[in-house]
């Protein structure tokens, strides 16, 4: 821990090593590790919880006053009604995880009085510590992050989820991610939207889209992101994203260029936008139809669970 960091920032520094050794150590025979589903390609482990309680635990070891809004506990622990609230993502990347693909972090936020004011994203495999302060820049293992310098959209490498579930439209997201991938260098899907945000925080990639997600898992990377200059919203560019489940990030130049491809595709677009896209998603061959909905598309994060949807902090 360093002496020059926030106090704060340097307990959720804690939590999130303390985390990442049981998840480093429960890697070694990820086979054994016990898994349950909360549904269709939403999966948990003991890992998940054994992290989380780690993480609750040195948190409120500390800040006893303090409130938790975590992914596998909600709002169980900590206190109901204080200004701080700590948010907690203890494994994004469960599915990448009980494969063994080594693609998953721990990630921490607090949040005061509804604005994320301290970020820690944990890497355990690469033993990367992203950080950030409100105000004082972003970080990568103590040194300073900006987001890429790119300009132009048919430069870029972004990132993306698949965030497939039931009752999700999977033909739009087809085609939402063929609108990009035809305008940009590349495209990739590593499966832990936090550690996505915080490599766009760190110029490894251009920008990052995704829908469905829950607040835990972009919030403390929402911080990296823009405290490296960076921009982040929802397809539409509204800065007030953090509960409305899509989420775009980039750095300025191509954020403002994704905005015009993805604005469509927003559950906020304009009642016309939304007509175009179900028109294109129905003038599309039903390539799916023979496909189980459980292996029709990518076993999402095992994280973006819809249950904290509306959850206030």
């Amino acid at each position: 821990m360093s002496s020059n960091l926030h106090p704060m920032l340097n307990v959720a520094i804690k939590a999130a090593r303390a985390a990442g050794a049981i998840i480093n150590r429960a890697a070694l025979d990820v086979e054994s590790v016990r898994i349950s589903q909360k549904q269709i390609n939403d999966f948990v482990t003991e890992v998940d919880h054994a992290s989380e309680k780690i993480i609750i635990e040195t948190l409120l070891t500390a800040y006893p006053g303090h409130g938790i809004l975590a992914e596998e506990s909600g709002k169980e622990y900590g206190a109901k009604d204080s200004e701080f609230v700590w948010i907690i993502d203890p494994l994004d990347g469960t599915t990448n995880f009980i494969h063994g693909f080594p693609v998953y972090c721990v990630s921490i936020a607090l949040a005061v009085k509804g604005k994320v004011e301290q970020a820690v994203i944990y890497d355990p495999t690469r033993n990367d510590l992203f950080t950030a302060t409100k105000g004082r820049g972003a970080y990568l293992n103590e040194r300073r992050i900006r987001v890429s310098k790119r300009t132009q959209l048919k430069d870029c490498l972004l990132s993306t989820g698949f965030p497939f579930r039931p009752g999700d439209n999977f033909k739009s997201y087809l085609n939402m991610m063929a609108d990009v991938m035809q305008r940009s260098a590349g495209l990739r899907r590593p499966g832990a939207a936090a550690l996505d945000l915080a490599y766009v925080a760190a110029g490894f990639t251009d920008g990052f889209f995704e829908t469905g997600l829950s607040i835990w898992d972009v919030a403390a990377g929402s911080l990296l992101v823009t405290e490296a200059g960076g921009l982040v919203g929802n397809f539409t560019g509204e800065a007030d994203f953090l509960e409305q489940r899509e989420c775009l990030a980039g750095n300025p130049r191509v954020y403002g260029q994704l905005v015009p491809v993805l604005t469509k595709y927003s559950k906020f677009a304009s009642a016309g936008d939304k007509a175009a896209v179900r028109q294109a998603a129905a003038a599309e061959p039903e390539t799916t139809a023979d496909v189980p909905v459980s292996a029709s598309a990518e076993a999402a994060d095992g994280d973006d669970t819809v249950k904290g949807e509306d959850a206030p902090f």
